[in-house]
């Protein structure tokens, strides 16, 4: 037995009799903030975030209204149809005139505006410690304003999702937030950002929990929920408190509701190919681009964009409005509302808006892909419960609850956030009476898409590139295990002042061993048998044992949690961990015994164990 020195923490034990637990951080990692101040930091970034969008819209109503209108003013509603402007035919010119600004701000300023901004955070937590450039905010506000605003087929909440979490990344890092805490407030500013967008608090959470967070726990919860509910005030106060889309009552007779909720089944696996369809062509247009004009930025956006514009010109001609042009809200309240009833036209509607949608971002446009899906689910939703109320006249069937149910099985299975897409749908109409059926839609959309494309339009980007998101929010209860639950590696105890000669340097064919050495009441240093058999000479060179010992490792309580250990081997860079039974243990009131010691082979074998349980 050998003698540690007492200390007051139970889990990491020091290497010298004064206590320490400086080893449980990275090296040069910064200490967390304290819970009070990261609150106030959380409701800070919901302010902004607030702030933010309402500025955001102003600078779409700015854009659209000089671009389409040739006037400048800040008075425009997404919810009504853009009147026909003076340049009639020539409107067709102005999305590629937009173009050539967005292309100019992106690929001048910040390549990381481009495309619908989603992929490039959750990027930023996963690859590059929630790090992402002040500049991206800026340039990302302006060339997505200018995009929707100029007739491009996004929407608005990937960019100002972006612009929230690019702020709240430069806010944590000049706060010197620790890293969990950085991967954290740039999910809470992107939570904040589409709450105060769609006016939708708990959604904003669900979205930052299902696509967003690295962690769900109560330390990581509440900052996004303070962040969500503030933008949410703040969002209300400057644009007002009612829902995104107000449309009449969907109240159905029960009896008819019950009846119609295989017909929901049924849309769900349209909304699954639908997804899958979208999320293909999305990339499909972007691949063709670079392809068919490589090098050329500025040529192949003008020529998506024009495409666009004579679309959108095309069926102001024939219809008398742009239809698929900007977010696109005007022609889901239309159909929502029950003004468009054609079940022929919804579906063109939809189709025209899948090539524009295609044609904006694959020819590299800045803006998002969550207004779209809104606007292709609302159409072929409607367009399906059209069809059916004219085949089951007796089922009294409501096409806007079909709009509404197909606009969450789109965004739920395009983005792959399933509860969010249930709550925001129901948060930005606030009828309660399409939930049930809406969550069955949902579900069978989510989960056929995954079969049909195992990538969401948002992890698609990124595993292009090679960077691979988690397909799920895994809690390995493996690594709260103790110490003590892992089979140790076996350990042979002397004393500093031992001859070397007493180590037996024939290779054993047996266990590896390990050496700890001890002086007095203290361990001092350990030699693996792997270094001793490859370093014979030094060894024989130095008189004593404690004279030859390594420096490299680190003391633990076999109390504490595997997660102590990893982070207490990462913080030290230490090679392998002395594993201790704590003083007071076993009736010992002053000492700690070796138990054994723990290699990082072993660890890495432990932790394989623990992943077993997500193994398919």
């Amino acid at each position: 037995m050998v003698n540690a020195a007492p200390t007051e923490s139970p889990t990491v034990l020091p290497k010298a009799p004064e206590p320490s637990g400086a080893g449980l951080l990275a090296a040069g990692s910064p200490k967390p903030i304290g819970p009070f101040p990261f609150s106030l930091l959380a409701v800070l970034l919901g302010i902004v975030a607030g702030v933010g969008a309402y500025a955001f819209r102003g600078l779409i109503s700015f854009f659209h209204n000089l671009f389409f209108l040739g006037r400048i003013s800040l008075a425009y509603d997404s919810n009504q149809h853009t009147p026909a402007g003076p340049l009639g035919y020539g409107v067709a010119l102005v999305p590629a005139v937009g173009a050539v600004i967005v292309v100019f701000l992106v690929k001048n300023f910040a390549p990381e505006a481009k495309g619908h901004g989603v992929p490039e955070v959750m990027d930023a937590i996963y690859y590059k410690k929630g790090v992402i450039r002040p500049i991206v905010a800026a340039v990302k506000s302006f060339a997505s304003a200018i995009s929707i605003g100029s007739g491009g087929s996004v929407g608005r909440e990937g960019p100002i999702i972006q612009i929230g979490a690019a702020f709240a990344s430069s806010t944590g890092r000049l706060a010197r937030a620790s890293r969990w805490q950085l991967a954290t407030l740039v999910a809470a500013g992107g939570g904040a950002g589409i709450a105060a967008t769609f006016n939708t608090p708990i959604g904003g959470v669900l979205f930052a929990v299902e696509v967003l967070m690295h962690e769900v726990s109560v330390r990581t919860l509440v900052p996004v929920a303070l962040a969500t509910a503030t933008a949410t005030y703040v969002g209300r106060i400057l644009l007002g408190s009612h829902p995104a889309f107000e449309i009449p009552a969907l109240g159905m007779p029960v009896v008819s509701r019950l009846a119609l909720l295989p017909a929901y089944l049924v849309l769900g696996g349209i909304m699954a190919v639908v997804s899958a369809v979208f999320i293909r062509a999305l990339y499909a247009a972007e691949d063709f681009f670079e392809r068919s004009i490589p090098n050329r930025e500025y040529l192949r956006h003008v020529i998506g964009m024009l495409g666009v514009g004579v679309l959108a010109a095309s069926f102001m001609r024939v219809t008398g409005h742009y239809y698929v042009e900007g977010v696109g809200y005007s022609t889901i309240f239309d159909i929502l509302s029950g003004t468009l009833d054609g079940a022929g036209f919804l579906v063109i509607l939809f189709a025209a808006k899948l090539l524009a949608t295609s044609l904006t971002l694959g020819s590299g446009a800045s803006g998002g892909v969550f207004s779209p899906s809104l606007f292709m689910g609302a159409a072929l939703g409607g367009a399906y419960g059209v069809a059916l109320r004219t085949l089951f006249p007796g089922l009294h069937v409501v096409p806007a609850a079909f709009a509404l149910a197909g606009m969450a099985g789109v965004v739920a299975g395009a983005t792959g956030a399933a509860l969010t897409a249930i709550v925001m749908i129901f948060e930005m109409t606030l009828d309660y009476s399409v939930v049930l059926p809406m969550t069955l839609t949902v579900a069978v959309s989510y989960g056929l898409r995954r079969y049909l494309c195992r990538e969401s339009i948002y992890t698609m980007k990124l595993t292009r590139r090679g960077h691979y998101m988690p397909q799920a929010l895994q809690a390995n209860a493996h690594l709260v295990h103790h110490v003590s639950d892992m089979t140790l590696d076996p350990a042979t105890v002397m004393p500093a002042d031992a001859a070397v000669d007493r180590i037996d340097l024939a290779e054993d064919p047996g266990p590896p061993f390990c050496v700890v050495v001890v002086a007095g009441d203290r361990v001092t240093g350990v030699l693996p048998r792997e270094w001793v058999l490859a370093h014979p000479t030094r060894l024989r060179a130095a008189r004593r044992l404690g004279d030859a010992a390594l420096q490299d490792y680190v003391l633990v309580s076999k109390d504490a949690t595997i997660v102590d250990l990893l982070a207490a081997l990462v913080g030290s860079h230490a090679q392998l961990a002395v594993v201790v039974s704590p003083p007071g243990a076993n009736g010992e009131t002053n000492a700690a015994r070796v138990l054994g010691v723990v290699t990082k082979a072993t660890l890495a074998e432990t932790l394989a164990e623990g992943m077993e349980l997500f193994a398919d």
